[in-house]
């Protein structure tokens, strides 16, 4: 008999690196938890996203991919694997390939001399010393440590002109598109038009899903008009947690959340979940509380950055983040009341949560083209299963991000008799039973885009025994 994947309502990504690209650690991931795989292409190169993508689609057809792109970074360059630093110490440094130490964008005509460089999350503090204010600078550094390559580096409080999109990131978009995979994350989003400049870059039929992530105050003080032009944002707390104070990273993450859970949007927790299981079997008492917050906060998913991608305990990790997840996600509060009904599956959506609080309703069945239905329901955070069912693949590889939505696909759904095939597919499936009072959301006679129009509420055995007759 097959392994069964444990439901949970939140949701899990993990980023895919040297520790877990093989199969059997893929599929060990995927039964743990595991419900989307990240690809940073930060990291890495084209051929090995190419083995990660055929390595997942082994361990399941239904598995979504989300690719990462690094957007507008600057990272450290350098001629050896290290350069060791002591407190006080001044390094020189360039913009140029080959030289001892460089970065990946020239800065100094945007950044004055005495400005603070963070780098690698803030774990290396340095201040520009001397700068040309073209080519060349110096960094006196402010506490000791090993400068790596490729590491992330942040000047706070300035909005650095880096272009949104380097070729390697224009590349990883084609190529996504030409894998047919499900999401995009877009690094470093710091308004709407960010947003959108991406969109126009994707096929007009294209059904990838664009995530913000939010890694500067700049993205923060835009957070609404992001949220709307957006499928989903990231709380992506590194480099956020570099840029902006990080006792606010708390209060923001919080709001944010709460902004796209209202917005019936995906909200994704990142970076630093289980940061000790990089080298450890366990996760610290205060990670444990971190990941609960998180899901308490009403986030829809967590990452997992390193402790997938490089660590010692990939699998133990996934393992841990799903007992913390099933441990509290029950105890979520609901509290969206009224939502804008923008279109009429958000109305639909509406009118179910209110059934939920007068019948004992035990399952709730959308028969769904976009997944918009499902992720319009899971806002309220039922406490009832969301069976998300559709005809199309990638839309029920992306409803594996919806929290509270089990995607089911179902390519064999009949038109004319949604309901009723559905309900024999989902009943063979033990996904349903006889017992059950179902309310069933579909659309019927439209072709109009999130237009889910018809809500049926069955007891099960009631409505199979009514078709035989």
């Amino acid at each position: 008999m097959p392994e069964k994947r444990i439901f949970k309502r939140t949701k899990i990504i993990c980023t895919i690196g040297p520790s877990s690209i093989a199969v059997p650690v893929i599929s060990k991931l995927y039964f743990s938890g595991m419900d989307c795989v990240r690809i940073n292409t930060a990291h890495g190169d084209f051929a090995q996203y190419e083995e990660i993508v055929a390595n997942a689609r082994a361990v399941s057809s239904g598995l979504p991919i989300l690719v990462d792109i690094k957007g507008p970074e600057i990272r450290t360059r350098l001629a050896t694997e290290e350069i060791k630093v002591s407190e006080g110490e001044v390094v020189d440094f360039s913009f140029s390939d080959g030289s001892p130490f460089f970065f990946s964008y020239n800065f100094l005509e945007e950044v004055p001399k005495g400005a603070r460089i963070l780098i690698e999350d803030g774990n290396l503090s340095a201040v520009l010393s001397e700068t040309d204010g073209k080519k060349r600078g110096k960094l006196t550094f402010e506490v000791s440590g090993t400068i790596k390559p490729n590491k992330n580096a942040n000047i706070p409080g300035f909005e650095i002109k880096v272009p949104l999109l380097s070729k390697k990131d224009r590349e990883a978009i084609s190529w996504a598109v030409t894998k047919s995979l499900d999401f995009i994350a877009v690094s470093f989003v710091r308004s709407a038009s960010d947003v959108e400049n991406v969109r126009r870059l994707l096929p007009k039929d294209s059904q990838i899903k664009l995530i913000s992530k939010i890694e500067d105050h700049f993205g923060v003080s835009r957070i609404d008009e992001i949220i709307r032009a957006s499928d989903g944002v990231m709380i992506a707390r590194g480099d956020l947690g570099v840029e902006v104070p990080s006792e606010r990273i708390p209060i923001i993450q919080k709001d944010i959340i709460r902004k796209c859970n209202r917005a019936g949007k995906i909200a994704i927790t990142a970076t630093q979940m289980l940061d000790s299981m990089v080298s450890r079997p366990r996760p610290t008492r205060a990670e444990t509380s971190d990941v609960a917050n998180a899901v308490l906060d009403g986030t829809d998913v967590v990452m997992l950055s390193g402790e997938t991608s490089t660590g010692k305990y990939p699998v133990e990790s996934v393992r841990e983040m799903a007992k913390i997840a099933r441990e509290v996600e029950g105890k979520v509060e609901h509290w969206i009341e009224n939502c804008p009904a923008e279109s009429v599956s958000v109305a639909v959506s509406a009118a179910i949560n209110s059934m939920l609080s007068q019948l004992p309703i035990t399952k709730i069945v959308t028969i769904t083209r976009s997944g918009h239905t499902a992720q319009s329901i899971s806002r309220y955070r039922p406490s009832q299963e969301i069976l998300g069912v559709t005809r199309n693949e990638t839309t029920a590889r992306q409803l594996a991000l919806s929290w509270g939505v089990l995607p089911i696909l179902f390519t064999g759904l009949d038109r004319e008799h949604r309901i009723s095939s559905t309900i024999d597919f989902l009943l063979e499936n033990r996904l349903l039973v006889k017992s059950d009072l179902a309310v069933f959301a579909a659309g019927t006679r439209t072709k109009r885009q999130h237009s889910s129009n018809l809500i049926e509420l069955h007891y099960v055995d009631d409505l199979m025994a009514f078709l035989k007759n």
